[in-house]
C-alpha cells in the first residue's frame, strides 16, 4: 500500500504517536458533549477514579439536574476564568472543591506521583464540535481530564496546501462563537504543516493573530531539516508530551488581566509561550539544575520578542528550582530600568503563586534588606535605585544564594554599580573595629568579582563587548578565547517570522541644504572643524528649519499614515530630537501647524527634569497639561498621535501602535538599533513601518543593525596586561609616589575627613599642572581615566585579585577630579554673530529598503584598552572659505534630470483639477476663493510628488519665484471652463 501523502496521513502520524508512544487515550465524537465543549466521558471517569466521595456529595449520578448543575457551574467558571485557571485551581461547587488536574509531583512525593498519573490525556481526531453544523470537523483536539486545551488544523504541502491555509481555515471557518473556540476555552490553537507551525490564543475571525511557533533555521525563520522525521515533529514529540504539556500549563500559559484605571475596563489577554521563550527558559533551568549557583548566562533575544515574559517565567521557576531536594536560590532579584516591568512580572506570576507572599518591590534605601529578611522570593528593583538600596544589606546574607536577572544587561550592569551590588549581596559592607586597610582592600576585591553565591541572567537584544565578556559563554577559537550568548533568538528570525516588523524596509533619508550669508565686512579666521559643527547646529535649530521640518512631518503623517489607514487608522508617530530644547521647539512648532491644518490630532512632548525655554522654566507636565506618568496611557488615546522625545522612550518602550518615526538626531551603534526598534512591535493590523530620517547616513544605520541581526560574538578577551602597560605610562610622569597612594587609600578607607585627603591630592595636582605641557597633561589624564575604567570592568571577571591595582584605582578616582582640564580657547567663538541664514531647504532621497545581508556571526572587538589621542590642533580658516565648504556639503543643486522634471510638472495641473475641494470652489465660489483652494490642492500634489521627484518639492518650498510661477501656471490653465476637469498640457518651457 503506497504512503498516505494526504493531510490525513499527517494526522494519523501525530495521533498514533500520542496514543502509542505517549499513553494518550483515543477519544471519539460520541464522548464529546457539544453543549459544554468537553469530553464528558473522560471528565466523569477522571472524577470517579480520583474523587468519588465528592461526586457522591454532589449527587451527580442520582439526578440529571445535579449533573446539569455541575456541568453548568463548570461552563460558567471556564467562561469567567478560562480553562487554564480551572485546571490549575479546581472547581468550587458547594459543598466541595473538585480537583480537575493534579500538578507535576516532586521526586520524593509518592502520593502526588500517584495522583499525577491519574490525569487523563486524550486526543480526538476529526472532532465534530458544532451544535449547528454536523459536517464541520476539526483535525484534532487535545484534552486533559475531559477539558479541551489545544485544537489543531493540519495541512500538507504535498497536496499544495501549507500552514497559511490552516491559518485561513481558522479565520474563516472556525467561528469564535462556537463554545470550543470561545476566548479562554483552550490554551492555544495550532496551525501546522510538515515545515512550519503557527499559534493563536484568541480566535476572532479575520482579526485572529497567529504567531510563529518554530525553532528557527540559520538564524532565521522556519525549522531545520530533521533526519529522523518531518521538520515539525517537535510539536508532538516534545511539546504535546504529557510532562511538557503539564509544565506549560503549570508554569507558562495563563490569562493576564489589566485594568484601565480611567475607564475601569479590564482587558484580558491569554498568553502561551513562543518556542524560543520556552526553549530559552528551559535550557537555562536545565543548566542551573546541573551546575547550581554561581554561573553566568547571556540571553540575546531580539527587541520586541517577549523578553519581559521570559524574565517573569524564569524568575518564577528559579524560586522553586531544587537540587537534591534543596532550593538552589534563596531569592531572585530582578534589576530593570523599566518601571512597568514590575507590574508585568506581578501579572505573570499572579496565577502561579500568592504574589503578596512572594514578590516585593524595592523602591527605597532599606527596602531590599527588609524584603530579604521577610523572605520574599522575588524582589524587583529599578536600576537607578539599586546602588542605594544595596548599601543597607548586611553580612547575614553571605550564606544565601541569589539569582540576579538583569533586563537589558548593557544598561543595568556597569562598573561601580555592579561592584556595589556584588559587595552588598556577599555581605561585604559591614566593618569591624580590628579590620586593617589590607582587609578592606581584600573585601573590595571580593566584592568586585562575580559572586560565587549568585547566578547572573542577563537579557539583551544588543550585547556590547563588556556584556559578552562578563556574561557570555567562553569558548576556544582560532587561538583565542571568544564569548557567545547562552541562548539566541535573532532579529533576523523575529523579522522573517513576522513577530516583529522590519523597521528598515521603508526608510527615507532627508538631506538638508542651506545657504548662509556673511554679514560682516571683513573675513575673520575661525577653527574650521568647530565652526562647521556650530553652523550645522545653528541651521538645524533655526526657527525656519524647525517650521519646515514640522510641516513635512505633519503633512506626511496626515497624508501618508492617517489617510492610508495604517494600523486600522490608529497609527502613532514618534519625533526623535537631539536635545530637550529641540524637543520643546518641535512641540510648539508641530502644535501650531496641527492647529493651522485644523487637525483633529495633538502632540505630546517627553523629556526629563526642568528646562528653561523662552524665559520660562518648563517641564513635560507643564507643557502637556497632565502628569508625566500618564504619557504612555494618553498616547494610546485620542487625540494624541505624535510623541516628541528627547532621550526618553527610546529604549524599552513597547507600543504596537507606533508606526512612523521622524528622526532629527544623529544615531549610531546600539542607540540607532534601540531607537528605531521602537517601531518594530507587531500588531494584528500592522503590516509595515516608516522612517523619515533628517540626520543620518543610511550606511551608518545599516552597520549598526548588522551587528545585532544575527548572533553577536566577542572576538577576543580583554588582555589584563594592558593594565600593566597603562600603569607604567602613568607612573612615568611622577605626578605621585607610592607614599601618596598608600596614605590616601589608608585615610579614605578609614573614613578620614576631607581636610586630611585634600592637601595630599592638591600636591599631586600641582605637580601635574606645573611640570607638563598641555599634550602631556591630556595624555596623563586620559590614561588615568582609561586605567580606572578598564580596571573597574576587569576586576569583576578576573579570577585573581591585585591589591596594587585596586589601590591605584582608588587613588586615581580621587585624584582625577582634582586635575584641571587643559585651557582650551574656543577659536570658533563669534562665528554665529558673523553670519545669517539666507535659505534652507530639505530634499528627501529615494525611499529605500536597507537590506541586512546574511553573514557569519558578527564579531565585535573587546573593550578598548587605549587611552585616546592627545589634544588636536585647531585648523584655522577664513570665514568665507568655511562658508564655501559648508555650502559644498549642504548648498543648492541644479535639476538632475530636466526632462523628468518637465514631465512631472506637466502632470500637476490635471492632479489639481481633479481635487474635489477645488472643483467645488470653481462651481460655487468666486475666483479669489477658487485660487485659495487651487493653492491648497497644489500643496497636496507637490507633497505627493516627494517619492517620485524631490527636486520639484524642494524648489517649491525653497524657491519663491518657482513657487509663484507654478502656482500661477496651474491656476491659469485649470480655472475655467465650467468646472470641467483639465486634461491638456501646459507650456512649461517659459
Amino acid at each position: 500500500m503506497p504512503t498516505n501523502t494526504k493531510e490525513s496521513g499527517l494526522e494519523t502520524l501525530i495521533v498514533e504517536y500520542l496514543v502509542n508512544q505517549n499513553s494518550y487515550e483515543h477519544g471519539t465524537n460520541n464522548d464529546y458533549n457539544k453543549d459544554y465543549a468537553i469530553d464528558e466521558t473522560r471528565f466523569f471517569i477522571f472524577l470517579k477514579d480520583t474523587q468519588p466521595e465528592k461526586l457522591d456529595a454532589l449527587g451527580v449520578f442520582k439526578s440529571d439536574n445535579n449533573k446539569a448543575k455541575l456541568l453548568n457551574r463548570l461552563q460558567g467558571e471556564i467562561t469567567k476564568k478560562g480553562v487554564i485557571d480551572v485546571l490549575r485551581n479546581g472547581l468550587k461547587i458547594y459543598p466541595v472543591t473538585l480537583d480537575l488536574f493534579y500538578l507535576t509531583p516532586s521526586q520524593e512525593n509518592a502520593k502526588a506521583k500517584e495522583l499525577y498519573n491519574k490525569n487523563i490525556f486524550s486526543v480526538t481526531r476529526q472532532l465534530m464540535y458544532s451544535r449547528d453544523n454536523s459536517r464541520l470537523a476539526l483535525d484534532f483536539a487535545i484534552f486533559i481530564n475531559g477539558l479541551p486545551i489545544i485544537t489543531c488544523e493540519l495541512k500538507n504541502r504535498l497536496t499544495k496546501q501549507n500552514v497559511e491555509d490552516a491559518v485561513y481555515q481558522y479565520k474563516t471557518d472556525r467561528d469564535s462563537r462556537e463554545i470550543l473556540f470561545n476566548f479562554g476555552r483552550c490554551m492555544v490553537h495550532f496551525a501546522v504543516d510538515e515545515n512550519e507551525i503557527k499559534m493563536c490564543t484568541k480566535l476572532d475571525g479575520k482579526k485572529s493573530w497567529f504567531l510563529p511557533f518554530n525553532k528557527g533555521y540559520n538564524d532565521g525563520a522556519g525549522n531545520p531539516p530533521n533526519p529522523d522525521g518531518v521538520k515539525t515533529d517537535y510539536l508532538w514529540k516534545k511539546i504535546l508530551v504529557k510532562d511538557e504539556l503539564a509544565n506549560i500549563l503549570e508554569n507558562y500559559a495563563q490569562i493576564v488581566e489589566e485594568k484601565d484605571h480611567e475607564t475601569k475596563k479590564i482587558k484580558r489577554t491569554q498568553i502561551f509561550p513562543r518556542y524560543h521563550q520556552l526553549s530559552g527558559v528551559e535550557s537555562i533551568l536545565a543548566d542551573v539544575s546541573k551546575k547550581g549557583s554561581g554561573q553566568k548566562y547571556l540571553i540575546q533575544h531580539s527587541a520586541g520578542s517577549g523578553k519581559s515574559n521570559s524574565i517573569a517565567w524564569l524568575a518564577h521557576q528559579l524560586v522553586s528550582l531544587t537540587n537534591d531536594g534543596n532550593n538552589i536560590f534563596d531569592s531572585v532579584i530582578v534589576v530593570t530600568d523599566r518601571i512597568n516591568l514590575d507590574k508585568q512580572i506581578k501579572n505573570i506570576i499572579k496565577s502561579f503563586m500568592q504574589v503578596s507572599n512572594t514578590v516585593g518591590h524595592a523602591e527605597s534605601s532599606g527596602d531590599l534588606k527588609k524584603l530579604l529578611q521577610e523572605g520574599k522570593k522575588i524582589i524587583i528593583t529599578i536600576v537607578h535605585k539599586f546602588p542605594y538600596i544595596l548599601e543597607d544589606i548586611g553580612n547575614q546574607h553571605r550564606k544565601n544564594n541569589f539569582a540576579i536577572l538583569i533586563d537589558e544587561a548593557h544598561s543595568s550592569q556597569s562598573g561601580n554599580m555592579s561592584a556595589k551590588m556584588n559587595m552588598a549581596l556577599s555581605g561585604q559592607y559591614e566593618d569591624s573595629e580590628d579590620e586593617t586597610t589590607e582587609d578592606k582592600i581584600v573585601k573590595i576585591l571580593e566584592g568586585r568579582k562575580m559572586l560565587t553565591n549568585a547566578s547572573y541572567f542577563a537579557f539583551t537584544a544588543t550585547p556590547k563587548n563588556k556584556t559578552l565578556e562578563m556574561f557570555g559563554v567562553p569558548y576556544p577559537a582560532e587561538g583565542t578565547i571568544k564569548h557567545r550568548p547562552f541562548h539566541v533568538y535573532t532579529m533576523k528570525q523575529a523579522i522573517q517570522e513576522g513577530f516583529i516588523i522590519d523597521v528598515l524596509k521603508d526608510y527615507t533619508p532627508i538631506k538638508s541644504y542651506y545657504k548662509i550669508a556673511k554679514i560682516v565686512e571683513d573675513d575673520p579666521m575661525f577653527d574650521k572643524k568647530k565652526a562647521q559643527k556650530k553652523l550645522r547646529k545653528y541651521v538645524e535649530s533655526n526657527e525656519k528649519a524647525i517650521e519646515l521640518k514640522s510641516e513635512i512631518m505633519v503633512d506626511h503623517f496626515h497624508d501618508h499614515v492617517i489617510a492610508k489607514g495604517k494600523i486600522g487608522g490608529n497609527a502613532r508617530a514618534m519625533v526623535v530630537t537631539s536635545s530637550i530644547e529641540r524637543a520643546i521647539q518641535y512641540y510648539y512648532s508641530i502644535s501650531a501647524y496641527l492647529e493651522k491644518r485644523k487637525s483633529q490630532f495633538k502632540a505630546i512632548v517627553a523629556f526629563s527634569g526642568e528646562h528653561e525655554f523662552g524665559g520660562k522654566k518648563l517641564t513635560e507636565s507643564s507643557i502637556n497639561g497632565f502628569p508625566s506618568n500618564d504619557i504612555e496611557k494618553k498616547f494610546k488615546k485620542e487625540p494624541y498621535r505624535l510623541l516628541i522625545v528627547a532621550n526618553k522612550f527610546q529604549t524599552g518602550y513597547d507600543e504596537p501602535l507606533l508606526h512612523t518615526m521622524y528622526v532629527d538626531k544623529v544615531l549610531t551603534d546600539i542607540k540607532a538599533v534601540q531607537t528605531l526598534s521602537r517601531l518594530n512591535r507587531a500588531h494584528s493590523q500592522k503590516y509595515d513601518t516608516f522612517v523619515l530620517d533628517f540626520a543620518n547616513e543610511t550606511d551608518i544605520i545599516k552597520e549598526a543593525f548588522s551587528k545585532y541581526y544575527q548572533t553577536t560574538i566577542l572576538s577576543d578577551e580583554t588582555d589584563p596586561d594592558k593594565l600593566n602597560d597603562l600603569e607604567s605610562d602613568i607612573r612615568r610622569y611622577h605626578v605621585f609616589t607610592d607614599y601618596h597612594i598608600d596614605t590616601i587609600v589608608e585615610l579614605y578607607l578609614n573614613g578620614a575627613d576631607r581636610d586630611k585627603l585634600d592637601p595630599i591630592l592638591d600636591v599631586c595636582a600641582v605637580n601635574y599642572e606645573a611640570n607638563f605641557d598641555e599634550n602631556e597633561q591630556v595624555d596623563f589624564k586620559s590614561k588615568s581615566k582609561a586605567f580606572t575604567r578598564m580596571y573597574g570592568f576587569l576586576a569583576s571577571i578576573l579570577p585573581y585579585g591585585n591589591a596594587e591595582w585596586e589601590k591605584l584605582s582608588i587613588f586615581l578616582n580621587l585624584l582625577i577630579p582634582k586635575l584641571p582640564a587643559p585651557k582650551e580657547e574656543d577659536l570658533s567663538k563669534g562665528i554665529l554673530e558673523a553670519i545669517d541664514l539666507d535659505s534652507y531647504r530639505v530634499e528627501a532621497q529615494t525611499k529605500m529598503s536597507i537590506v541586512l545581508e546574511d553573514s557569519p556571526d558578527y564579531e565585535i572587538d573587546p573593550v578598548p584598552t587605549n587611552a585616546g589621542g592627545g589634544k588636536a590642533e585647531a585648523e584655522l580658516d577664513l570665514l568665507s572659505n568655511i562658508l564655501s565648504s559648508f555650502h559644498d556639503l549642504f548648498g543648492n543643486v541644479p535639476w538632475k534630470d530636466e526632462d523628468q522634471v518637465k514631465r512631472h510638472i506637466a502632470s500637476i495641473p490635471e492632479v489639481v483639477a481633479r481635487d474635489k475641494d477645488y472643483q467645488n470652489a470653481m462651481k460655487n465660489s468666486d475666483k479669489q476663493n477658487a485660487k485659495i483652494e487651487s493653492q491648497k490642492a497644489l500643496n497636496r500634489a507637490v507633497i505627493d510628488l516627494m517619492t517620485d521627484n524631490m527636486e520639484i518639492f524642494k524648489q517649491y518650498n525653497d524657491n519663491d519665484s518657482f513657487k509663484n510661477w507654478l502656482s500661477n501656471m496651474v491656476f491659469n490653465v485649470t480655472y475655467n471652463t465650467e468646472g470641467e476637469v483639465y486634461t491638456g498640457n501646459p507650456d512649461i518651457n517659459g
